[in-house]
This record gives C-alpha cells, sequence and structure tokens, in this order.
C-alpha cells in the first residue's frame, strides 16, 4: 500500500510475485490468518496453486462457517469492562453514556458486551434503530426512578430509512471499503437536543484489539493451530479450520467468499436481550 499525491491509500496487486517467490523458496504450506479479506486471499492463493490452510482471526466475529474466530471473545470482554466502568460514572452523575464499538457489518461485539455488560440500550447493523424509541426508553428509565442510561451502539448500526455513518478523511479511504465511524456522535448530537439529560460518547476503538487474550480465545487458536498442522500434514489444503462446536472442522475457502455472517433476526440473544427489557430500538411488533 502507498499514498498518492491527493494521500489515498493505493493498493497494488503482489499476489503473483508472492506466489512465485513460495514456490521458489519449496515451502510446504501457506498457512493464513485472518478474517473475511484476508481469507479471500487465501483462496486466490489456493486457486493460483499453492497448498493453504486457513485460519479464522477476526473479533468481528463475522465469518461463515465457523462458530467464533478467535479475537472476538477478548474482544466482547474488554467492551464489557469498559461499560462496567460507564455504569459507575452514569449512574452518578445522571448521564446518558454511550459507547461506540467496532464490529464492521455485524453486531455482534455490541450485542454480547451490551448485554453482559448491563446496557440499557443495544444498536446493531441487523436492526435498523428508531430515535423515537431510543428516547422513549430513556425517558421511560428516568420515569421509573432511574435517571441514567447506557447506550451501546456498533459502528455500522444505521437509523431506520438511514444509511450507515462512514469516515470522510482521505487517510482512511481504501479503495472502496468503508470505514465506519462517528455514529457514536451522531447519536449524541440527535439525543442531547430531545432529553435534559448530559449525553457524553466514548468510542472504545483500537482498544477492543489488542491487550491480553481470554482462556476462551488461548484454547481456540491453540486449537486452530493444531487442527491446521493435522490437516497440512495430510494435503487437505484450500480449506479453514473453524469451529463447529464442540468440534474443530474443515470448511471449504471456497464456500466463504464474499459472506458476512450477521446476527439472524431470530437468535436467541436478540430474544434474550429484549427479554429482560433491552431496547434494540425498534417497536415491539417491529423484526
Amino acid at each position: 500500500r502507498e499514498r498518492d499525491e491527493h494521500g489515498n491509500i493505493q493498493v497494488h496487486d503482489y499476489s503473483k510475485k508472492a506466489a512465485e517467490n513460495f514456490k521458489r523458496m519449496m515451502l510446504d504450506c501457506l498457512f493464513v490468518v485472518g478474517g473475511d479479506g484476508t481469507l479471500q486471499i487465501a483462496n486466490r492463493f489456493y486457486e493460483m496453486g499453492l497448498p493453504v490452510i486457513g485460519i479464522p482471526k477476526t473479533i468481528d466475529n463475522d465469518l461463515e462457517g465457523t462458530d467464533y474466530s478467535f479475537g472476538f471473545h477478548t474482544a466482547v470482554q474488554i467492551a464489557c469492562d469498559a461499560l462496567d466502568r460507564l455504569q459507575t460514572t452514569g449512574r452518578s452523575h445522571d448521564r446518558v453514556m454511550i459507547l461506540e464499538l467496532m464490529g464492521r457489518d455485524s453486531g455482534w461485539i455490541a450485542l454480547e458486551s451490551g448485554i453482559s455488560g448491563g446496557a440499557h440500550i443495544i444498536l446493531i447493523p441487523e436492526i435498523p434503530y428508531r430515535l423515537d424509541k431510543v428516547i422513549e426508553k430513556i425517558r421511560l428509565r428516568e420515569a421509573g426512578g432511574s435517571p441514567y442510561t447506557i447506550i451501546v451502539v456498533a459502528e455500522a448500526a444505521c437509523e431506520a430509512g438511514g444509511k450507515e455513518i462512514t469516515s470522510e478523511k482521505a487517510s482512511e479511504r481504501l479503495q472502496g471499503v468503508k470505514q465506519y465511524g462517528g455514529v457514536g456522535n451522531y447519536l449524541t448530537e440527535k439525543i442531547k437536543n430531545e432529553i435534559h439529560q448530559e449525553v457524553r460518547c466514548t468510542v472504545l476503538g483500537h482498544t477492543q484489539r489488542g491487550g491480553t487474550p481470554v482462556s476462551f480465545d488461548r484454547i481456540l487458536g491453540t486449537r486452530f493451530g493444531a487442527f491446521a498442522i493435522k490437516a497440512a500434514a495430510e494435503g487437505k489444503f484450500g480449506n479453514m479450520v473453524a469451529l463447529d462446536t464442540p468440534n474443530i472442522v474443515l470448511t471449504p475457502l471456497s464456500t466463504l467468499a464474499g459472506l458476512v455472517r450477521k446476527i439472524p433476526p431470530s437468535d436467541q440473544l436478540i430474544e434474550s436481550a429484549e427479554a429482560v427489557g433491552i431496547s434494540l430500538g425498534r417497536g415491539a411488533k417491529e423484526g
């Protein structure tokens, strides 16, 4: 990648050169670790004749073919820790606290951390929210004696009838790939015009992508690695190792291209969230 004279990032395809170098070095296997874009490249290398095994690693948990990718549970824990802290300051000052989280086009991090962190409103890309329903929940809480509210919003969440908020910074544009960002601040401005409480936004950002991994991710990563080595030794190339609970299995890379694992509308997590009074920004009969 390099920048042009306007500061935009340009990408050049060196895949053929990389494949030539791989073959020249007479390597046994190319283990490709990453998310959907990375694994699409892995499949391309496999189609070019390289012995490839994919390993799913993304905090977004948006890869088809596997129940979980390692990194996701750690990101959820980091977000949950942040919510624990926002709970205390929100309660102390009767504030509406908004936490914007990563997740690309899916709301897995927001939904799971929001439930475990005690959020009162969770907004995810899979369910376009209505601002009036968000305001209604805040007012209902105040009327019930709880003048503070914790809102979790996924970076790609959008208002019903609207579209996602993307970064306009030239430094964050990458050949048509959407760079999300700003929905938390957008909500802050919209909400504070409708209520009397103070509204504050926290964007957790890349904090979710680092730090000490939780035990689940350590174990899952170890299992993926061990199974990938076994698959390579058996010549089962062109596959991604995956979790099909409780087993590690192989999924063909060719079946994953361009697919995003979103939260199904009928998912029990959504049902559980609404059953305990969490608002998803929609009406009771919607969805």
